[in-house]
């Protein structure tokens, strides 16, 4: 979502480093482009400019002008600002001292609120709890049945049926929850194309009747500073706690996650980054900032793959890698736990300086394929083509290239990487037995893990 604003900012300050010395002007020429930026980014005109005159008047002070490295103490203050910005420290849901824990859902039709609903779900049970879901949104058609379906993928109860009044579904649930032990209830409430009175009536009541501990309004990114004016009448109307973004791995601008903070006096809490139900992600104002100044994100990417890579298997790879006993269906698991990680420009926006990895997007794109192509082509050979590759000979390939849709370059090419990879591995052990020999010897340095 970031990309446009990311790279408009890197150039920005990657010009602002080239000047041996920086000076009042140096940095209000760069302040003049970072507001364009931003304005362009769709971050409402008011936060611009209180951003940047914040950033003027600490950016040109005599501490940042005399500092060694002048030109990163700006980039500092800016991610400094724009951590602020965004809320700080973040936002979380704090349990209540007497279960079940209520949280409210509330926003726009088509904001996304049913998917959310299922994703809070699925994070919570991942955690240990054992949540309940309310279908409350009894205008919708099918917005019960989708949030049924989606509970019984989760192994998640569901209470609400068609035409009940959603008060009542709500207090049911309460009443369910608390008696079953079950911690928190979910309530996915109706919403409109726009704001009006029914709606916000509707709201208030089941506020009254059910007193939920947290009433998060979920924003659809996408709509810009459309999002920002909704969060601030849903927050003058009904009250809000925090905000939930969707649709974050879109290709909008931005805006609204750097806006609705700051307007509403709200926190977001969440952000949604994908259609699946594990696609929701804790809210971490410095880690964004940081994706924004092209500084990468690496703890995010450490716990994707604490979340997504199994321990056991990773272990049982190196053994075999070490052994030379690595095979074709290894290869084939290695691939899959990549895909799991996601979009291969999402894991690289999280390396520091991944925008210089970055090929362009359609090299990404081929990339990504490359993967699933790769996973059809080990698919369509036999399980004795997998273990030893070396049978797989030129009427083979063709067969391969057949059953797996693709042709016998990619074969080819798979089997090149593959055949790269177990190369390097021996290359690696062979340098682990050197420098094993060397171990005892007088003035060899010993390695602590």
């Amino acid at each position: 979502m970031f990309d446009s604003l990311s790279t408009r900012l890197t150039a920005i300050f990657d010009r602002l480093g080239g000047h041996g010395r920086l000076t009042e002007d140096n940095i209000q020429e760069a302040l003049r482009e970072v507001r364009v930026a931003l304005l362009e980014a769709d971050v409402n005109f008011k936060v611009v400019r209180g951003f940047v005159e914040r950033v003027r008047t600490k950016a040109v002070g005599q501490d940042v002008l005399k500092s060694l490295t002048p030109a990163q103490q700006v980039v500092k203050v800016v991610h400094d600002e724009l951590v602020e910005l965004l809320g700080g420290s973040g936002h979380r849901l704090a349990a209540a001292p007497h279960p079940p824990t209520v949280v409210m859902l509330i926003g726009l039709q088509g904001s996304g609120k049913t998917t959310t609903a299922a994703k809070l779900a699925r994070m919570y049970a991942k955690q240990g709890q054992h949540p309940m879901l309310a279908a409350a949104d009894t205008y919708r058609p099918a917005a019960q049945e989708q949030l049924r379906t989606l509970g019984t993928q989760l192994n998640v109860p569901v209470v609400g049926e068609a035409g009940q009044n959603p008060v009542a579904i709500c207090r049911a649930a309460l009443d369910d929850a608390a008696a079953r032990g079950l911690t928190p209830l979910i309530l996915d409430t109706a919403g409109r194309l726009h704001i009006d009175d029914a709606m916000i009536e509707e709201l208030k009541r089941i506020k009254q009747d059910v007193r939920p501990h947290h009433i998060l309004l979920v924003v659809d990114a996408m709509t810009g500073q459309d999002a920002v004016g909704v969060a601030e009448k849903f927050n003058a109307a009904v009250g809000i706690d925090a905000v939930i973004l969707t649709k974050m791995d879109g290709d909008s601008r931005g805006g609204a996650a750097l806006s609705v903070r700051h307007v509403t006096g709200r926190p977001i809490a969440f952000v949604g980054t994908g259609e699946k139900t594990d696609a929701l992600e804790p809210f971490h104002p410095d880690r964004l900032a940081s994706r924004i100044l092209g500084m990468g994100d690496v703890l995010t990417l450490v716990e994707k793959a604490q979340q997504t890579v199994d321990a056991e298997k990773a272990q049982e790879m190196v053994r075999k890698l070490r052994e030379d006993s690595f095979s074709l269906e290894d290869f084939r698991e290695q691939l899959r736990q990549v895909r799991q990680l996601g979009p291969l420009d999402q894991i690289l926006g999280m390396l520091p300086f991944g925008k210089a990895l970055k090929a362009a997007p359609k090299d990404l794109d081929g990339e990504q394929a490359d993967l699933d192509r790769f996973d059809a082509i080990i698919l369509s050979m036999t399980p004795g083509e997998r273990k030893n590759p070396e049978v797989i000979n030129g009427s083979r390939r063709q067969r391969i290239a057949r059953g797996s849709g693709t042709s016998v370059q990619d074969v080819n090419r798979l089997l090149k990487q593959y055949a790269q990879l177990r190369k390097m591995m021996k290359q690696l052990k062979g340098v682990e037995g050197r420098m094993g020999k060397l171990k005892g010897l007088p003035g060899f340095p010993t390695l602590r893990g």
